[in-house]
């Protein structure tokens, strides 16, 4: 794969060399990378996102969008950084099993990661840069362009996570959730009196309202991150870009928007009821916060006379469902819990079914290893099984739609045994099983989905992916979709990690002078192919451990070629004995491929059993 896929980057880099070479000889281009959080394609009209719409419609519009699986936050921020999928990168999702016990994580081997202390903890452990690829704007740093990453605390540090100067300037401008703060990354003297100059604060507002999840029985949020990232846009609007200007050479500023992701996530819509879900009035709020964010740095750009000069790429880092907690055949669903509603699956529900089905112990990583017995269930989710915690037998890191299973002793028999229980589970829908230990039937290999390559970080032994399904909510089916998600929010809020096509169906468009305009492309692209374009639009060139590569998205530019796309489908060579088998709808373009939805057909969205049945499919 690895071979395939340098190959066809260096096709893709041959057949622009031509374009671009006007371009870099004339005025040097700047980059806007611009990323609302979970924002779904089909949500997106002049009158939910104006700005968003403007720039789908003037410049490039990408209907053939793909988040990659699973479809996580900081999992989708390292492919858009480095231009890399996440068997090289080993984000595999945002809360991962590391093989040590993390401090500031709370002491736990299975930390969160959307936090700059964590993110720099596992820097040191995997020998300075767990991500293991060069990130654009490392590289971008590096070669002398001005670089600032706004936004989101987590997958903003992580595209420029590795080098910590004592003098804050030499690093790239970062904001974030964490900024004033004894974990923020600092800032330089020129920053702080340019914040004082435009009138605004030297640390972060909280959140608020927005950040409140609400309980079983107390709804969640109903405003969106206005304030927070208010703040956030006019740091990059009335600081970060009249600075750059004022440096006069080419800059790259990524703007990570917390919206729609937050609102969605915690919305108080529709607790415990799948409808209206994450199609509440709490979550439009939210894409209209993303979208004035975007505006508001169009009009800068246009006040600074940097428009003509600066290309945008707009793009989401994945999809977003309405979380159901409702299964038939757990036993967890069962058990009673003080927090979690009659019948619901409980936060944990796969540790303590797998627990039960394999007659372990499950203890809880989140809490000093205590043991897990009873009516109680594991405080994250998360879980570690065997006799001796600190050994364990199994791992359970849980995400969201989908969970990650470590196994650190590869122990063949137990991965099989774990199968086959998790094939009797009417909440799974595809499992995909590292290579390593073999093919089972009813499975897919890790490497099939671009999970297993060069990855710092341990490689999951199962990924285990939740059912999904369309709701009633009267609009496209991406845009009602549903799944079951291991998470301490509640039925009726929203998720995402799923291989539904709700969650690999992300917004993407791209407008500026490198650019096509209004240009409608059909082709299939991916998060990777935005950290490779990135780095393509900038000149950056970067040495790469792994293989598993994007491309430079070609169809979008003005001297680029459009390749052919063809579909396939994929499936486990033999089924299960309950008759299950893992089914990958695929699409191509030359070596790369692109992950539409898997799972057991009919229990993932976009994979009916109707359509896994077709063979082949040209496009």
């Amino acid at each position: 794969m690895r071979r395939r896929s340098l190959v066809l980057l260096s096709v893709g880099l041959t057949a622009l060399s031509t374009g671009f070479a006007s371009a870099q000889n004339n005025t040097p281009r700047n980059l806007i990378l611009f990323i609302p959080d979970g924002l779904r394609a089909l949500k997106v009209t002049p009158e939910t996102a104006p700005a968003m719409a403007e720039v789908r419609d003037k410049g490039v519009n990408f209907k053939n969008p793909h988040s990659l699986f699973p479809t996580f936050t900081m999992a989708n921020g390292s492919a858009m950084s480095t231009g890399h999928y996440l068997g090289d990168t080993g984000v595999f999702s945002n809360t991962i099993w590391t093989n040590y016990t993390s401090g500031p994580a709370g002491d736990t081997v299975v930390p969160f990661i959307e936090n700059d202390a964590v993110l720099g903890d596992i820097d040191e452990h995997f020998k300075g840069d767990y991500l293991n690829e060069g990130t654009i704007l490392k590289m971008a740093r590096d070669k002398g362009l001005s670089t600032a990453a706004i936004g989101k605390v987590g997958p903003t540090y992580q595209f420029d996570h590795t080098d910590k100067p004592e003098k804050p300037g030499l690093h790239s401008v970062v904001f974030d959730d964490s900024t004033g703060g004894k974990n923020g990354v600092a800032l330089s003297d020129e920053v702080k009196a340019a914040l004082t100059k435009a009138g605004l604060p030297l640390a972060t507002p909280p959140r608020g309202d927005n950040s409140k999840a609400g309980d079983a029985k107390t709804p969640g949020t109903v405003v969106a991150n206005v304030a927070q990232q208010a703040y956030f846009a006019d740091v990059a609007a009335k600081v970060v870009l009249p600075m750059f200007k004022a440096r006069n050479k080419p800059f790259v500023l990524v703007f990570w928007s917390r919206d729609p992701d937050g609102s969605q996530h915690n919305t108080g819509d529709s607790l415990n009821q799948i409808l209206p879900g994450i199609n509440g009035p709490t979550s439009m709020a939210g894409i209209r916060n993303a979208d004035n964010n975007l505006a508001q740095l169009r009009k800068a750009l246009d006040e600074l006379g940097l428009a003509a000069t600066t290309n945008i790429m707009v793009q989401a880092d994945h999809g977003f469902s309405t979380i159901s907690k409702e299964s038939k055949t757990s036993p967890s669903a069962k058990v009673s819990y003080d927090d979690t509603p009659k019948d619901f699956l409980p936060m944990g529900f796969l540790a303590i079914d797998l627990a039960k089905a394999l007659d372990l112990p499950l203890f809880d990583p989140n809490d000093k290893n205590a043991k897990i017995e009873g009516n109680k269930h594991p405080k994250a989710g998360n879980g570690v099984l065997g006799k001796d915690p600190e050994k364990p037998d199994l791992v359970v890191a849980t995400n969201g739609g989908s969970d990650l299973i470590y196994l650190p002793n590869k122990d063949k028999k137990l991965a099989a045994k774990t199968i086959k229980a998790l094939l009797e589970q009417d909440y799974v829908s595809g499992l995909f099983v590292e290579d390593s230990l073999g093919r089972f039937p009813g499975t897919l290999p890790l490497s099939s989905v671009n999970l297993r390559g060069k990855s710092a970080t341990p490689t999951p032994s199962i990924v285990v992916n939740f059912r999904s399904y369309a709701s009633e909510c009267g609009e496209a089916p991406t845009n009602c979709s549903v799944q079951v998600a291991d998470t301490v929010l509640r039925q009726g809020q929203g998720m995402h990690g799923s291989f539904s096509r709700g969650d690999t169906m992300n917004f993407m468009a791209a407008i500026g002078p490198d650019f096509k305009a209004g240009y409608v492309s059909e082709i299939p692209v991916s998060n990777a192919d935005v950290g490779m374009t990135a780095a393509q639009l900038l000149g950056l060139r970067g040495s790469q451990n792994g293989g598993l590569v994007g491309r430079v998205m070609s169809e979008a530019l003005p001297n680029g070629i459009v390749p052919k796309a063809y579909k396939s489908v994929e499936r486990s060579k033999k089924k299960s004995e309950n008759g299950l088998e893992t089914v990958l709808n695929v699409q191509r373009v030359g070596s790369q491929r692109y992950f539409d939805a898997a799972g057991f057909p009919g229990r993932t969205l976009g994979l009916e059993p109707d359509t896994a049945k077709q063979k082949t499919a040209g496009k």
